[in-house]
């Protein structure tokens, strides 16, 4: 008989041939290269420091890594960190009879590296640039299966530069689609106080002497940074999120955070669900989602219950509740099928009386939604009584 054909020793834990060849080739490249984001509210936050230092980790560890940009504005603890680090060249471009420097692409492909770093993923490159935008020229990299660590402010983000602009007063030239922000593979935030960070700039570890001054008055105001603080926190926050939804819907995670729903319906209780929900919320830390429940009975609703309707919403965006509609023939099922997509471990319902026939003939909200949710907790908020 051939050896082969005798059964494994379940005490032999020894790899096989086929789990040393499935392992090998899990070490392997992949097709296209990773993307590594740092992820801050502002410059000065520390996104390059933090991004160099991973470099030099790597480096340490065997991993084959080259400088593809770095700027260091002049940062002295900054320009330290590239000692040690392998920089590929840059390309010289005449433009306006001025040489303009910028990320040699074809270059860092040619020297076919394992990680390259790269800063400033939404700067736009100069006329005459095989590509205009230097994410478009990280897109060729990966492509190339080349792994990239990178780095961004929240305010070049599509998606929010207009508001940014609203913001700061100041408009955002250099946007970067979100699309290729959802291509990464992980967002790291590099978080720091607008306190810390105007301290630093007092410190001159931002900008030079003469702009500092400027750029605190203006740009790097305590309420200006607070704001893109919270963009920045929103996102990464959103973005773990969905990862989380992602694993949970795959078995292999179970909840690991609070979220509270709330249902918003527009009755006498609504807006006090709303604020007990938010109080809630704010108490565990947790998400708030205000859920609005559209039934073919909504046809039959009045001109002032719509107002109401309305009226809650608002409250519920003014309380920083993420608003969700659906579509269900009850509102039972709607709720609880939102319950189950976010995971929800607790929901308030505002209590609506029951008069006449149907304290006999309808079936309480709550008692249906304690059937169908057995595990999430369920409060009940009734009218304010009146004095």
């Amino acid at each position: 008989m051939d050896p082969d054909d005798h059964e494994r020793d379940p005490f032999d834990i020894r790899p096989t041939a086929d789990e040393m060849l499935a392992r090998i080739q899990g070490e392997q490249p992949s097709a296209r290269g990773r993307l590594r984001l740092y992820l801050g509210m502002a410059p000065g936050v520390g996104k390059t420091y933090r991004m160099l230092e991973e470099g030099h980790r790597r480096l340490e560890r065997g991993t084959d890594v080259v400088v593809g940009y770095v700027e260091a504005h002049g940062r002295p603890n900054t320009a330290a960190l590239l000692d040690g680090l392998e920089v590929v060249p840059r390309r010289h471009i005449e433009y306006r009879g001025v040489t303009v420097e910028e990320m040699d692409t074809d270059a860092i492909i040619a020297r076919n590296p394992t990680v390259a770093l790269i800063d400033e993923l939404a700067h736009t490159n100069a006329p005459g640039s095989p590509r205009a935008k230097r994410w478009e020229d990280v897109g060729v990299i990966r492509d190339a299966g080349i792994h990239v660590v990178t780095t961004l402010n929240v305010q070049h983000l599509e998606s929010v530069a207009d508001a940014v602009a609203t913001i700061t007063g100041a408009a955002v030239n250099e946007r970067l689609p979100d699309e290729v922000l959802e291509t990464a593979d992980e967002i790291e935030l590099v978080d720091m106080s607008p306190h810390a960070l105007r301290q630093r700039m007092r410190h001159g570890n931002v900008y030079p002497p003469e702009r500092t001054q400027v750029a605190l008055d203006r740009f790097f105001t305590e309420a200006n940074l607070t704001a893109l603080r919270e963009l920045a926190l929103r996102l990464t926050a959103r973005r773990v999120e969905g990862q989380l939804e992602e694993t949970s819907g795959s078995g292999r995670l179970t909840l690991v955070t609070d979220r509270v729903l709330v249902l918003v319906d527009g009755g006498p209780a609504s807006t006090r669900a709303i604020r007990t929900g938010a109080e809630l919320a704010g108490a565990l830390h947790a998400a708030l989602v205000a859920v609005v429940v559209h039934t073919p009975n909504d046809d039959q609703m009045s001109f002032d219950r719509q107002r109401d309707l309305q009226e809650s919403i608002d409250d519920a965006v003014d309380l920083g509740a993420d608003v969700v509609r659906i579509e269900a023939a009850d509102v039972a099922s709607g709720l609880a099928s939102i319950a189950k997509q976010r995971n929800a471990s607790h929901v308030v319902l505002p209590h609506r009386s029951r008069e006449g026939l149907k304290r006999i003939t309808q079936r309480p909200l709550s008692e249906e939604m304690l059937e169908r949710l057995p595990n999430v907790k369920l409060h009940l908020v009734g009218e304010a009584t009146k004095p």
